[in-house]
Formats: C-alpha cells, structure tokens, sequence
C-alpha cells in the first residue's frame, strides 16, 4: 500500500487514482444521486420483501423457494429497514448539512 500525499490543497487518495482539493464543495448531480440511490435501496428492501416471485422464469421457483425456507420475520426486515434508514438519513446529512474541512 503507497502513502498518501499531503501536496498544500491537494489530497491524492489510493496512491494517486483519486485526488481531492480541500474545501471544495460536494458537486450537485453527486448530492442527486446519493438521493437516488438511497430511495431505490429502501424500496428494493421492501419490493422484494420476499424474493421477486412477480417474475416470468425465476418467479415460481422464487415461490418454491419461499415454501421451503422460512421468512424472515416482520420484525427483522423492519429493524432492517430502520437501520438502512438511520443509515440514509445520516448520509443525506452529511452531504447537505455538514460543513466543508
């Protein structure tokens, strides 16, 4: 593993192939898509609560599957999702709210 350079206002990460400037804003289309990505995990979480049975090939073998394993508890998937959740949140934050260095 190289060291990381300290260079003035320049910050090189990962020997180099990333490179950051202080106190420069997080860009707008990077704030976009922490949203969007954020949205789609939780709604993946609780579209596919129970695997993708809604599917043309895999979805009665989804079916079988859930017949023979059993599913998680309505407890577990929702201390999930409050995890996931407190998880977006606090990254939102910090890419809205939180001071530059």
């Amino acid at each position: 593993m190289t060291a990381e350079k300290h260079d003035g206002d320049i910050h090189e990460i990962a020997g180099g192939w990333i490179s950051e400037r202080k106190n420069t804003p997080v860009p707008g289309f990077l704030k976009l898509s922490y949203i969007g990505f954020c949205i789609f995990g939780l709604v993946y979480l609780v579209s596919y609560w129970s695997g993708e049975t809604g599917h043309a090939t895999r979805g009665p073998l989804v079916e079988q599957a859930n017949q023979v394993m059993k599913a998680p508890s309505g407890a577990v998937m929702g201390g999930l999702f409050v995890v996931i959740a407190l998880f977006v949140s606090g990254l939102l934050w910090y890419a809205f709210f939180a001071k530059e260095e």
